[in-house]
């Protein structure tokens, strides 16, 4: 237990576009930033959202090469293609579970960063899956026709959530003064692997030989809910599991928010 927050919200915000998902996220750093969250909610406090994509989208880390996708075949798709505020690489946002953290803290980014998935940890323990860390640090493949220098789910760094050696969990950060705001993404099923098929063709290359290897690094490196449980949780379930173990592992009892509760704070 910790005593980093002296409240704790929750907000289950629904599924959304991936734009106005992003664009959330932005206003609710903003309002960090300019000290309106704390103002109507209280200092030395925290906010979980949790949300979902409808239609499915892709995001790309807020410097990320976004030629690294076929934009062409997103769009035909019908799939979102939008710049996370957030470091990291490409993800695809199917059948997921997907939250946001936010406060204002002197805290180490790594610290926040474990603290953040040890309440994910909790919360997957009640599901009965034992999510372990990751020990090793993000690594940065050369190659551009790699799927690491494209997934985010290939790469695992430092403190994210594996199943059996095989990623459950992939979070990025972003910090502004002492505002943090980090992202993450928990599969319900193994649709994010899907990401493979919109990857842009590098030249000289062959798309099926690149492809297959790229599905089977992501098989070897990733993993769902779905395939450690045998089925798909309901979204609610999580939600509820989650601001229970926010409760347990922040010691302070979770307030439950609703959208028009920040009206006043965008």
């Amino acid at each position: 237990m910790n005593t980093f927050f002296s409240r704790v919200y929750c907000l289950d915000s629904g599924l959304h576009t991936g734009e106005e998902n992003m664009e959330f996220d932005r206003r609710l750093m903003a309002s960090f930033l300019e000290g309106r969250f704390q103002q109507r909610f209280g200092e030395q406090s925290c906010l979980w959202r949790f949300y979902g994509w409808q239609p499915h989208a892709i995001t790309v880390g807020y410097n990320q090469n976004i030629d690294g996708l076929n934009q062409a075949k997103c769009h035909a798709a019908g799939i979102d293609v939008v710049r996370r505020p957030t470091g990291g690489r490409a993800v695809f946002h199917a059948e997921e579970f997907t939250y946001s953290f936010f406060t204002e803290s002197t805290e180490q980014n790594s610290t926040l960063y474990r603290l953040v998935h040890e309440v994910i940890q909790h919360a997957l323990k009640e599901l009965g899956i034992h999510a372990e860390f990751c020990r090793s640090t993000l690594t940065r493949p050369q190659s551009t026709s790699s799927p690491d220098s494209v997934s985010c789910f290939t790469a695992s760094a430092r403190y994210e959530l594996q199943v059996d050696g095989r990623k459950l969990v992939g979070s990025a950060q972003r910090r502004n003064r002492n505002v943090l705001l980090q992202h993450g993404s928990l599969p319900l099923s193994s649709r994010h692997k899907e990401l493979c098929s919109f990857i842009a063709l590098p030249a000289g290359e062959s798309f099926d030989a690149l492809q297959e290897d790229m599905v089977e690094e992501m098989e070897r490196k990733t993993t769902s809910l779905e395939e450690t449980l045998g089925y798909i949780p309901e979204f609610s379930r999580l939600a509820e599991l989650m601001r229970q173990a926010a409760g347990a592992m922040h010691s302070v009892e979770v307030i439950s928010l609703h959208p028009n509760d920040l009206s006043d704070i965008f």
